[in-house]
């Protein structure tokens, strides 16, 4: 329950202002069609965080619990810097019109999404707690948290969001799990 909790929260923190929740916006002023583009969001972070989750699991049987404590604890402190760093949105990201709205949903979140902060905080999570399932679940229902108000209310809510804030509170939360786990905890996991 800790891997599902953990792994909501911090991506849901960690999206708002994120060039996803933009694409959300701009997608959803482009198309007016809610329905489609949060299905699209969902598909296609199931299946990237399925994905980095699995690499996320797979690398913990690679390298030593020891060795495993120490990428983990930096990877997340990295993670809390990178998350204080505004993202830019490139309009190419939007450019898959002709494919229909859940089609350039899909696709474009895809793509936007490898590399992202919220993907390799999927790898790291899942390679930290030990559970596929729970963090891929929880890391995809962070980005819906984050992203279907972004399609549903837009403009409304984005002058309103106070990102800087947001922001701060997901970098300390990486920072309390970087320092913890570099400190031992999850020990009881194999870390």
């Amino acid at each position: 329950m800790e891997a599902f909790l953990v792994s909501t929260s911090i991506v849901a923190l960690a999206e708002i202002g994120d060039k996803t929740q933009l694409l959300a916006f701009i997608l959803a002023a482009k198309f007016r069609k809610p329905l489609p583009i949060v299905l699209g969001i969902l598909l296609a972070t199931i299946a990237n965080h399925a994905f980095a989750g699995a690499v996320g699991t797979w690398l913990t049987s690679l390298v030593s619990p020891e060795t495993l404590r120490w990428v983990l604890g930096i990877s997340f402190i990295a993670m809390a810097v990178w998350t204080l760093i505004p993202d830019k949105f490139d309009e190419d990201d939007a450019r898959l019109a002709r494919m229909g709205v859940f089609g350039t949903t899909l696709v474009a979140f895809f793509l936007a999404e490898m590399g992202d902060k919220t993907q390799v905080a999927t790898v790291a999570l899942a390679a930290q707690y030990q559970a596929l399932f729970a963090v891929v679940v929880g890391t995809t229902l962070g980005m819906m948290i984050a992203n279907v108000p972004a399609v549903l209310l837009g403009d409304r809510i984005a002058q309103r969001m106070p990102t800087k804030l947001v922001h701060a509170v997901a970098a300390a939360i990486f920072a309390v799990l970087g320092v913890a786990t570099l400190l031992g905890a999850g020990e009881g996991l194999g870390l």
